[in-house]
């Protein structure tokens, strides 16, 4: 993966264009990559791979609902069930 600066992705933003088209290209600032940029290619193998997930993960959360297998909450319980989810999302995030 090639890296540039912010000024020398501005200052030659043609061929910066160029390498995306063959590899994802790192744009940095201050010496921290900060974005990505990728071919239009790329990016749509990307989102059909999130979209792949994202149906493989409801057909799950289907199936599971077929087995019964879920839990029934009331209005009271719903609130400390979302914390619980929330703070499971947080041990999971990739630092």
């Amino acid at each position: 993966m090639q890296h540039f600066s912010t000024q020398d992705a501005a200052a030659s933003f043609g061929q910066v264009l160029d390498a995306a088209c063959r590899e994802p290209v790192a744009i940095e600032r201050n010496g921290h990559p900060v974005a990505v940029l990728m071919s239009k290619g790329v990016f749509d193998e990307f989102e059909a791979l999130k979209l792949e997930r994202l149906r493989a993960a409801v057909d799950q959360g289907i199936a599971a609902i077929e087995r019964g297998d879920y839990t029934e909450l009331d209005e009271g319980e719903l609130a400390g069930f979302a914390d619980r989810i929330k703070t499971a999302g947080r041990r999971r995030r990739p630092e």
